[in-house]
Order: C-alpha cells, then sequence, then structure tokens
C-alpha cells in the first residue's frame, strides 16, 4: 500500500514539475515566436480588401498565374508583386503598450482596412505536409490594418482570432504598411492600353476630326504594311517613321486613371471633338480604341481669361486626356505617343503632293 501511494506521489511531482515548465515557457513566449505572415505567397489565390469608407476590392490569380480586379481588368503586375511580398516580409515589432491597447483597439474598430487571404489548402495535411489531398480555397487569415504609430515606422494591425493587436512592420523598410493595402480598384488595375508586336497588328488608323485631310490608316499585306491615304494606297511613305508607329504598340501605358474632371473641362474640352481618334486592329480582330482631348494646367484659370489671352496659353504641355475603349478616362503622356499621334503629312516623307 506504502508503496502505491509513493508511486501516484512520485507521478504527481512529475506532473506538477512539467506544469511548471509549461507555464514558465508559455510565459516566456516572445513575439518573434507569432507567426503574424504568409509564408507560401505563391499559393495565394485570391485578396479581399475594404475599409469604413465603403471602399473595396478583389484581387484574384487567374489560371495563367496572372492578377485581375473585380473579376474583370488586368492587375498592375508590379503593385501585386509589392502586396504579396509585404504579406510575406511583415513581421511583429512589439506588443501594444497595455496603457494603450483600449485606444488602439476603439482606434482600429472605427477605421481600419480589412483584408483577408485566401490560399488553395489541403483538407488531408499530414505527415508533416509529405500528404496533401483535397485541396480547395480557404480563408487562412483575416488582417484589419489600423493606423501608423507615431514614428511612422509600423502600423497596428490586429489579426482575427489574436487576444490582442500588435504593432507590424517590414524589416529594412521606412514607413508603415497602410499605403500598401488601399481598397481602391483604380490604384490596383494595370495602366496598358495595349501590348502588341508587329506581328500581332492588323491595322491602325489615325482620324483627326479637325484636319480630316490629316488622317490615315496603316494596313498588313502580307508580312509588309501599306499606307493608306483617303482610302487609296500611297506609293511611297516614310518607312522609318511608318515602322516607329507600328512598334509604339508594345507595352503601351497610360499615366494615371482620372477619377474627376472639373466641370469647366467637361463644358469646353470635352464637349467638342476629339483631337485624335487612334484606333488598332489585332490580327484576332480585337479593336482598341482611343480618343484624346486637350487638358489645362489649371482648368479654373479659364474663367478668369484675359483679352489678350487664348485657351492655348493654359494647355498642359506634358499630358492630356484619354478615353479608352468608350470606357475609362485617363491621362496620356505626349512623349510616350509622339511616334502614334501624328497626322499623315508627318509619315509621307519629302512628297507632300497628296495632301494638296
Amino acid at each position: 500500500m506504502k508503496k502505491r501511494n509513493l508511486i501516484i506521489i512520485a507521478v504527481v511531482a512529475v506532473l506538477a514539475v512539467c506544469a511548471f515548465f509549461v507555464v514558465r515557457h508559455g510565459s516566456r513566449t516572445s513575439t518573434s515566436d507569432v507567426v503574424y505572415h504568409i509564408e507560401d505567397i505563391n499559393a495565394v489565390t485570391k485578396i479581399f480588401m475594404s475599409d469604413k469608407l465603403d471602399n473595396k476590392v478583389l484581387l484574384e490569380r487567374t489560371a495563367d498565374s496572372t492578377w485581375i480586379v473585380d473579376g474583370q481588368y488586368p492587375a498592375s503586375q508590379g503593385k501585386m508583386d509589392m502586396l504579396l511580398e509585404t504579406l510575406n516580409q511583415m513581421r511583429i515589432r512589439q506588443k501594444v503598450n497595455r496603457a494603450a491597447k483600449k485606444n488602439i483597439v476603439n482606434n482600429i474598430a472605427v477605421s481600419h482596412t480589412k483584408v483577408e487571404v485566401y490560399q488553395m489548402a489541403p483538407i488531408i495535411n499530414w505527415f508533416g505536409g509529405r500528404l496533401q489531398l483535397f485541396k480547395r480555397e480557404k480563408l487562412i487569415a483575416t488582417y484589419y490594418i489600423g493606423h501608423e504609430t507615431q514614428d511612422n515606422m509600423g502600423s497596428y494591425v490586429f489579426r482575427e482570432g489574436d487576444d490582442e493587436p500588435y504593432i507590424v512592420y517590414i524589416p529594412g523598410f521606412r514607413g508603415y504598411l497602410g499605403p500598401r493595402f488601399e481598397p481602391v480598384p483604380e490604384l490596383w488595375r494595370s495602366h496598358r492600353i495595349m501590348d502588341l508586336p508587329v506581328t500581332a497588328i492588323q491595322s491602325v488608323k489615325v482620324e483627326i476630326p479637325n484636319q480630316p485631310q490629316e488622317s490615315f490608316e496603316v494596313v498588313r499585306n502580307g508580312e509588309a504594311f501599306d499606307f493608306l491615304y483617303q482610302g487609296q494606297v500611297v506609293p511611297s511613305f516614310d518607312t522609318m517613321r511608318v515602322g516607329q508607329l507600328l512598334s509604339s504598340f508594345v507595352n503601351l501605358s497610360f499615366d494615371q486613371f482620372v477619377s474627376v474632371v472639373p466641370k469647366v473641362e467637361l463644358d469646353t474640352t470635352f464637349s467638342r471633338q476629339p483631337g485624335f481618334i487612334l484606333s488598332v486592329t489585332d490580327t484576332a480582330k480585337n479593336v482598341h480604341s482611343l480618343r484624346t482631348y486637350i487638358k489645362f494646367d489649371d482648368p479654373d484659370a479659364l474663367l478668369t481669361m484675359k483679352n489678350n489671352e487664348s485657351m492655348a496659353d493654359f494647355f498642359d504641355v506634358d499630358r492630356q486626356y484619354a478615353i479608352l475603349d468608350n470606357n475609362d478616362t485617363v491621362l496620356i503622356q505626349y512623349f510616350v505617343f509622339d511616334n502614334i499621334l501624328q497626322p499623315a503629312s508627318f509619315f509621307l516623307g519629302k512628297d507632300k503632293s497628296l495632301l494638296k
């Protein structure tokens, strides 16, 4: 009987010692032991972001590993690379000060960007990942990105499932996380207008409504191209300039989206005919169109024009408006389109007799 009691006492003692070390170890757990980032960004299939101002955006990976915005627009690859790198590189800098914790939690609740990250994850994941079966898309993390810290070197972030928020940063990066999680669709869309090598171009048509005699078309003829003026093939033209025109459609991009056009420009610029109408047809018979309009440096200055001033005095000499495919209004840079938006006389070389 005594022997049995001694065994029980010994077992209890051993369990007590184990419990002591478990509790002690747990109390010394560092924030560096908390896995806060997304380890396998290549498995990320979808990211949904929203804020308290009803802004929201859905970013999805396609079958060919490119990304689309809200199910229809190509995403900026550079922006997506930065977002995925952020999810992979962000780390906990420190816990939130106990005295400030309540205020931080309240601030995050009032103003935050919610970030949901989805991955393809297996239903069966045995033997340390060596056996994975029945993969499906799964929500793996939800972050609430709050405001920046006082030193602007981190952000307050709460993750669903955690007991408290943390100060999160990116090692080696001087800044905070907020700007990398903007839930505005236009900020994530690609600025590429078209990406057509010469071999993929069927025709290029340039119309100048205010100078119809300067309109022209370049049309594929086998491996070469014909220059058409007023519907007729021109026997002689500047092949170098036409070659530069045709090679300008590789990675052709605009400068930025325009969300609001000043009313004075709506009443002046956009109420008139466009400066140029560009139509590019590829060999798959897809048509890409662009209409250009002048832009003013300071549209409001037009309201106080003096008699000796003209609208040309207020032109933006670097950028102009463009409407893409009768849909998006954007800004384009003159120098990017310098080889494209030119009159027929620019391409006809020395022989201008056809224009008379």
